[in-house]
C-alpha cells in the first residue's frame, strides 16, 4: 500500500474499516492519521487517531482486546482503508464482537490461528513474567524439551486413561506452535504439507 497516494480529509484523516480476517465480519470503523498508520504498520496492531481525545489510540490499550493486522489496503478512490485483522477479543466497547452487533455476551472465537497471534505478541512484548517470553529467551533446546515432555504426558494420559488427555493435548499443541514460531514457520505451512501429502496419496 502506497501511503503517499492516500487522499486525506480536511482534518488529515482517513476512515478505516476493520474486518475480521477469518470470518470477514466488519468489526468497526475508525479514523487514522499518517502517524497512526505508520505506528500500525510498524507494530502490526491497529492504532487509530481519536477525534474526541485528539491523540493516537491503540485499540485495546486498556481492555487488551487488540486488533492484530493481517492486511491493509486502500480503496479505488484512495480515500478509505480496509484493514483485515485478527481480533484478540470483543471489538465494541459494549462487549460485542462487532460495533454493528446488538449487545450480548459474545466471546472471542478461539482458533489455533488466534493462539499463534497471541504467542507472537507475547514474544514481542518480552515481559519477564510471561511464560511465552521465557521460553523464547531460553531458546530452541528448552522449547523442544517442553514439547517432548508434553508429547510424553499426552501419551501416558491416553494409556493410563487418567482423564487428562484433553488438557495434555492442549499443552502439546501450545508448545508445538511455540516451536514452529521459533523456527520461523507456522501452522499454515504444516497444513499445506499435509494437503500436499493428501493429494499425493490419492
Amino acid at each position: 500500500m502506497e501511503i503517499k497516494n492516500i487522499k486525506w480529509d480536511e482534518k488529515g484523516l482517513i476512515p478505516a474499516i476493520i474486518q475480521d480476517s477469518k470470518t470477514l465480519e466488519i468489526r468497526m470503523v475508525g479514523y487514522m492519521s499518517l502517524e497512526s498508520i505508520n505506528k500500525s504498520l510498524s507494530e502490526k496492531i491497529v492504532t487509530f487517531f481519536s477525534r474526541s481525545k485528539k491523540r493516537l489510540w491503540t485499540k485495546g490499550e486498556t481492555s487488551g482486546n487488540k486488533l492484530l493486522i493481517d492486511e491493509m489496503s486502500l480503496d479505488c478512490d484512495k480515500d478509505a482503508l480496509l484493514i483485515k485483522a485478527t481480533p484478540l477479543g470483543p471489538t465494541c466497547h459494549l462487549g460485542t464482537e462487532s460495533c454493528f452487533d446488538e449487545p450480548h455476551d459474545n466471546k472471542l472465537v478461539f482458533t489455533l490461528e488466534v493462539l499463534e497471534k497471541i504467542i507472537e505478541q507475547r514474544k514481542n512484548e518480552d515481559k519477564s513474567d510471561s511464560y511465552v517470553s521465557s521460553l523464547f529467551n531460553k531458546g530452541v533446546k528448552e522449547i523442544s524439551k517442553k514439547l517432548t515432555e508434553e508429547a510424553g504426558e499426552t501419551s501416558i494420559s491416553a494409556v493410563t486413561a487418567d482423564g487428562r488427555v484433553v488438557e495434555e493435548s492442549a499443552d502439546l499443541l501450545f508448545h508445538l506452535l511455540v516451536l514452529l514460531n521459533q523456527q520461523g514457520t507456522n501452522l499454515k505451512a504444516v497444513i499445506k504439507e499435509l494437503e500436499k501429502r493428501s493429494s499425493s496419496a490419492n
